[in-house]
């Protein structure tokens, strides 16, 4: 087995609760090289936890760093600079959603990506849970027969530290490019890549001037399907996807964030029977890893790179027709 060397830009929670522990599991085909922090002791820190090196400010980590890929969880606003910087020197990317605040921006980072044969992924880890292909297959074998529509909403209570970066414009903040992002993304995996959104609406807060809830209508190009997505963070919790179709509908009620543990319950309905389906726990961050192993060492990134243009073009729809 190729294992990478992989490096992390930042301390942030997903990467200390989610990513490492993938990274350091059993059978893993990474080898974490280092964690860079504009803190030299927050990057000593959390090194020392995974016996890594320890890099203060992130360029050390990116011209230094002999690593084959880089991990970026940072602030939005901030993925543009060190994407482009991992790219100049040779590094395949991992970042975290959103991959940028603009289309300009991305396709800036694809043009460089293609220029340079390496791998950007927008961490999505969902798209690799079982109970996805799972859902997938369902409507792949007919059971709801014809899709007709997707609904899909993401939200949650607002955040108790009013520092959360999710409330700071100048960081790439707002409810669209956080939570907004895993519904937008998930039409475009029922309805495919050829969609326009149609109508959307953004609420701002102005303690902020961020938007902090919203909602879009979005429609395949060449057909009657559409999708209804809503998200927010300032809500009542939600992170559920339906399906519905000419003969029925599915139901998933933790689609986005089922943690490693987790056994999710997929619901679905037709005039023949009402099932209810408990599959087993998976873990999607290891599941992703491995994507991303096979990603790299296959050479063959152009299906990512169409997938962060069209996720781009869709959120900046969203951001326009919002403005109207």
């Amino acid at each position: 087995m190729d294992r990478l060397k992989i490096g992390i830009l930042g301390c942030a929670n997903i990467a200390k609760k989610s990513l490492l522990p993938a990274l350091i599991s059993p059978h893993s085909k990474f080898i974490v090289e280092g964690i860079a922090s504009r803190s030299k002791n927050k990057s000593m820190e959390l090194a020392s936890d995974y016996n890594c090196e320890a890099y203060e400010g992130y360029d050390s980590l990116i011209t230094k760093g002999n690593i084959d890929v880089v991990y970026i969880p940072l602030p939005n606003a901030l993925h543009f600079e060190w994407i482009m910087k991992a790219l100049d020197n040779g590094i395949h990317v991992l970042a975290e959603k959103s991959l940028s605040c603009s289309l300009s921006e991305t396709v800036q980072i694809t043009n460089k990506a293609r220029e340079k044969k390496l791998a950007v992924v927008e961490n999505f880890q969902f798209r690799f849970h079982s109970q996805l292909k799972y859902i997938s297959d369902l409507v792949k074998d007919n059971v709801i027969g014809e899709l007709r529509s997707v609904r899909s909403s993401f939200g949650f209570p607002p955040f108790d530290e009013k520092e959360n970066i999710r409330y700071k414009k100048e960081l790439g903040g707002g409810a669209l490019f956080d939570a907004g992002a895993y519904p937008v993304k998930i039409s475009q995996i029922f309805l495919g890549e050829n969609i326009s959104v149609q109508a959307a609406k953004l609420h701002f807060d102005n303690r902020y001037d961020v938007d902090t809830w919203g909602g879009a209508f979005l429609s395949e190009d060449n057909s009657s399907i559409f999708s209804e997505i809503a998200f927010g963070f300032d809500n009542f919790y939600q992170c559920n996807l339906e399906l519905w179709g000419s003969k029925g509908k599915i139901v998933a009620e933790r689609i986005f964030t089922a943690p490693p543990g987790f056994q999710p319950t997929i619901s679905f309905e037709t005039t023949e029977k009402k099932e209810t389906k408990l599959l087993p726990a998976d873990n999607h961050f290891i599941n992703m890893l491995n994507y991303l192993h096979e990603l790299i060492l296959s050479g063959s990134f152009e299906k990512e790179h169409k997938q962060n243009l069209n996720q781009s073009r869709l959120l900046e729809e969203i951001k326009e027709l919002a403005k109207k």
